[in-house]
């Protein structure tokens, strides 16, 4: 997986501003979380490019940005989550999850629906 790291809040507007093209993933994740690790191992270990070739990929270190988490959550007005999953289309925020809730197979249902729709 290549992520890209989210360190400025403007990144999240940039993404908003995107979404309209292709549908973004946003992963926040917690380095002193054993769950967050494991939902964040998960989804590394199941990604597949060729499955989700169109999708960007950020990932958010919330220990040191917590800032741009609170701004994500106030920006598509879902709830502080962590670990959390968003995906992002057309400015919006169209599926989120946390902890376990966090699988690849509902990461690539949701972009199938979105690149058929």
């Amino acid at each position: 997986m290549n992520w890209n790291q989210l360190t400025a809040k403007d990144q999240i507007d940039q993404i908003k501003a995107n979404s309209s093209n292709q549908p973004a993933l946003i992963f926040k994740h917690s380095t002193r979380c054993s769950i967050s690790a494991m939902a964040e191992n998960r989804l590394e270990r199941a990604w597949n490019t060729e499955e989700i070739p169109t999708m960007e990929i950020y990932h958010l270190d919330l220990i040191q940005h917590r800032d741009i988490s609170d701004y994500i959550a106030s920006t598509f007005n879902v709830p502080h989550e962590s670990p959390q999953v968003l995906i992002i289309s057309d400015g919006k925020c169209v599926y989120h999850n946390s902890h376990m809730g966090i699988a690849y197979h509902e990461i690539k249902r949701i972009f199938e629906s979105l690149v058929t729709a």
